[in-house]
């Protein structure tokens, strides 16, 4: 009998990261790993780890309904994995507003709940929830799991929680929630393992990647993040503006006749890097670039990165520790040295060999402050998470999913 599986789905803005877990001990074991990409025709499916890989296109067209496009993913997996033998998913949700602190297993009610939602995260929220629902349409024995970004941060005071609006708007949930909670708890618990004196002080970590924020750990727990009510507050990222003064949105509505469609446009995908180099949206191009308008959108990123560790410092009452993850952080040196530059009066001296090569510590005896660069692993989180909610759930016998035969069949 083939061992039990578990599959997660990290939906991004446009693409979705899959996860395979083996169910054989005490916690989920990675056994493959893949990322369907939905930026550009054709429609890309690459498996990056497991028993083979493969970068392939896919038949399905961008704009095709999420169930021709799975159909044709789990096809091509259960040439590699046994897919009868799956007892759940997993999904990375982003927002769970005041409604969820803590994974959960997902029924009409929770469907219908998450679904009011959508307007506070336009670009992630739907997807992950048309992921859900292509996914009972195809494998509908299976159980699924709602992990939340906004959970980790439930731990915020009022105060950090508050904007200056009146009362009765904040009691009806404008307030800030924060996000990247997955990515930030399997920092946390990392640095734990690995440095638990450090992990027991005042941490800032930067989540760089086409989304960014950064968050202020004590003792692992959230106590400030620069996202806000939105995932379009805090540092400029690759296509969002990040903090923007509200009299912007003002003028453009008085003044130049936008209207919400158009605000969201211009502020989701419009903005950021893009916006401002006018060439990209990848700091990657950037950086390889001799434009001058690639150095501004550049140096403006790191100048607001390095002013949000600085806030964060001061929720915490100081800082020991910054950690650096996410693609950007975790695979650009002259990124975070940019940052670091910009922080050296706070003590912080990154070590150049180490920041060079990627290390695990980048910096030496010479610095106050500690730096890491750690890869975040989401999808772990989300396989914990869902193994967690399924066990208490009582977790269905794997051949009652065999018998209905795997999704390869049935799509």
């Amino acid at each position: 009998m083939s061992e039990a599986l578990l599959v997660t789905f990290n939906a991004g803005s446009s693409t979705v990261k899959i996860g395979l877990f083996a169910l054989d001990g005490t916690r989920p074991r990675r056994v493959g790993k893949g990322v369907i990409d939905f930026r550009e025709p054709p429609l890309r499916f690459r498996l990056i780890e497991g028993p083979d890989t493969f970068d392939i296109a896919l038949d399905a067209r961008p704009g095709s309904e999420l169930d021709i496009v799975l159909g044709e993913a789990f096809r091509r997996l259960s040439w590699h994995f046994d897919l009868g033998s799956v007892v759940a998913m997993g999904h990375r949700i982003v927002h769970g507003g005041e409604s969820y602190a803590g994974p959960v297993l997902i029924d009409d009610e929770v469907l219908r709940v998450l679904e009011t939602l959508v307007p506070l995260a336009p670009l992630h929220q739907p997807q992950g929830l048309g992921l859900v629902r292509a996914i009972r349409r195809l494998r509908p024995e299976l159980r699924q799991t709602a992990s939340f970004d906004t959970a980790f941060h439930r731990t915020h005071t009022d105060v950090v929680r508050r904007f200056a609006i009146p009362r009765a708007m904040h009691d009806r949930g404008i307030k800030r929630y924060g996000f990247h909670g997955l990515s930030y708890r399997f920092i946390a618990a990392e640095l734990a393992r690995r440095e638990p004196a450090l992990a027991r002080g005042r941490v800032v970590v930067a989540h760089l990647g086409s989304g960014a924020s950064l968050c202020a750990l004590e003792g692992g727990v959230s106590r400030d993040t620069s996202m806000g009510f939105s995932a379009l507050d805090g540092i400029p990222m690759a296509t969002r503006c990040g903090a923007l003064d509200p009299g912007v949105l003002l003028h453009l509505i008085a003044q130049e006749g936008y209207d919400a469609k158009r605000l969201e446009d211009l502020l989701y995908r419009r903005s950021g890097l893009l916006g401002v180099s006018g060439i990209s949206a990848d700091s990657r191009e950037l950086l390889e670039s001799d434009r001058p308008e690639a150095r501004q959108a550049l140096d403006l990123f790191c100048f607001r990165i390095a002013g949000e560790v600085a806030r964060l410092a001061a929720t915490l009452g100081g800082l020991d520790t910054i950690v650096f993850t996410a693609g950007i952080g975790e695979h650009q040196p002259p990124i975070r040295a940019a940052v670091a530059e910009r922080l050296r009066w706070l003590g912080l001296l990154l070590d150049g060999a180490a920041n060079a090569a990627n290390a695990w510590r980048l910096t030496g005896t010479d610095s106050r402050i500690a730096a890491f660069a750690i890869p975040t692993d989401e999808e772990a989180v989300i396989a914990e998470d869902a193994c967690a909610v399924v066990t208490a759930a009582g977790r269905p016998d794997p051949s009652a999913a065999r018998r209905l035969g795997p999704a390869s069949e049935r799509a």
